[in-house]
């Protein structure tokens, strides 16, 4: 997928434009992997027990790089890996947080009924569940749910085209977005902490 250019700048250069008021949506420029973790971090802070992230992106977009950060927000044991040769892992919390379930559905193709048959040894339910490639394969899981779409961003600098767009989008009758601000400094700011766990800010609109 391509973006445009903002006002004649590259994607990269330029200021995220603003999603339309009174959206369930949040879009960010995500300069590169660190930013990445960085983002993912806030988020943990402010996701709870029932959560379902949906997250989807091409191969190498940076998926498994926000999950990590989500872990290391939520405070959880072990580390945060691609799932890929295991389908599933479970991550407890070591704290009185909910644990994190890291789903690759790459190859899970009987959707709600396989992910019940996984036998995870945790509720899915006081669990924040991510599920990478779970686009059209476990919405069936609940109706209020994130979606997370990480696309490279047209005009990225640098070899690698480190750049991304991050799309995150509340479904459903869910609470809606988490709240934005510690997500847009986590991504801004790559001072130590700007991204680090957030659970002061839990009890915001939507977390």
């Amino acid at each position: 997928m391509t973006d445009p250019i903002v006002s004649g700048v590259p994607v990269s250069a330029a200021a995220t434009p603003p999603d339309p008021a009174g959206a369930d949506r949040l879009t960010l420029t995500v300069p590169d992997p660190a930013a990445m973790n960085r983002l993912g971090r806030a988020l943990g802070g402010l996701l709870r027990a029932g959560d379902l992230v949906v997250l989807g992106g091409e191969l190498g977009a940076g998926k498994t790089t926000l999950t990590r950060g989500v872990g290391e927000g939520m405070g959880v044991r072990g580390a945060v890996t691609s799932p890929t040769f295991v389908i599933a892992r479970v991550h407890p919390s070591t704290g009185a947080g909910p644990a994190l379930v890291h789903v690759d559905a790459y190859r899970l193709s009987g959707g709600l009924e396989e992910m019940e048959d996984l036998d995870l040894d945790v509720s899915l339910t006081d669990s924040v569940v991510i599920v990478e490639w779970g686009e059209g394969r476990v919405e069936e899981l609940t109706e209020d749910r994130l979606h997370v779409r990480i696309e490279r961003a047209t005009g990225a600098e640098g070899p690698e085209g480190d750049a991304r767009r991050v799309v995150i989008e509340a479904v459903g009758g869910r609470r809606g977005l988490p709240d934005p601000e510690p997500l847009r400094r986590a991504v801004a700011d790559p001072a130590p902490g700007g991204g680090g766990p957030a659970g002061a800010v839990n009890g915001t609109a939507g977390g």
